[in-house]
């Protein structure tokens, strides 16, 4: 593991701020890289976390509302510590990709791809891409998803959603040379 992210996936569905005590002691603890993510709505807040420790900040539902944050903390932290996140749920009839926010409980008739590229160009230094669909499921990423997002942007791309197996991860390092890949359960869940 080269970085360690943390996302507070309710701080921003529960009008949460960011929990700087715990994040500082994160922080300080850590060996690696740490991102931050959940409840993140301001420029300060950003530059706060960059000050107890924390080396790239994840903005979610935040920068659908308000573009503009992305722009802004780039600007004050750098591109390099910004990035946007492009959570992902197959809705409707027809099951198309759609960006999704509030634990993928609101969507927003954003097509992945455009808002990935969106992002980019708002100053995101970096796109985490979540298969809402496949989290927690430990089945596989899903590619489809990847292929299409990993076209859009040329900044580096962290893929999160599905791992289930050193195998998921291997394949999508083989696939994709120069991508991120994140997982969760396969970390925590040993066995049924």
């Amino acid at each position: 593991v080269d970085e360690l992210m943390v996302v507070d996936i309710d701080a921003t569905v529960n009008g949460k701020d960011p929990n700087y005590e715990m994040i500082s002691n994160l922080a300080a603890e850590c060996r690696m890289p740490l991102c931050y993510g959940g409840g993140v709505k301001t420029v300060d807040q950003v530059e706060r976390l960059v000050t107890v420790g924390v080396e790239k900040i994840a903005i979610g539902s935040a920068a659908i509302e308000k573009p503009d944050l992305i722009v802004q903390a780039a600007a004050r932290v750098g591109s390099q510590s910004i990035v946007g996140v492009v959570d992902v749920r197959s809705t409707g009839f027809f099951r198309n990709y759609e960006v999704v926010t509030m634990n993928g409980r609101k969507r927003t008739g954003f097509e992945p791809t455009d808002y990935a590229y969106r992002l980019e160009n708002l100053g995101a230094g970096e796109i985490l891409l979540n298969s809402v669909d496949c989290d927690g499921e430990m089945k596989g990423y899903d590619f489809n998803l990847i292929d299409q997002v990993k076209k859009a942007v040329k900044v580096p791309l962290t893929v999160l959603g599905g791992a289930g197996s050193l195998y998921d991860i291997k394949k999508l390092v083989q696939s994709y040379p120069v991508i991120g890949a994140a997982a969760g359960s396969l970390f925590v869940f040993k066995g049924k």
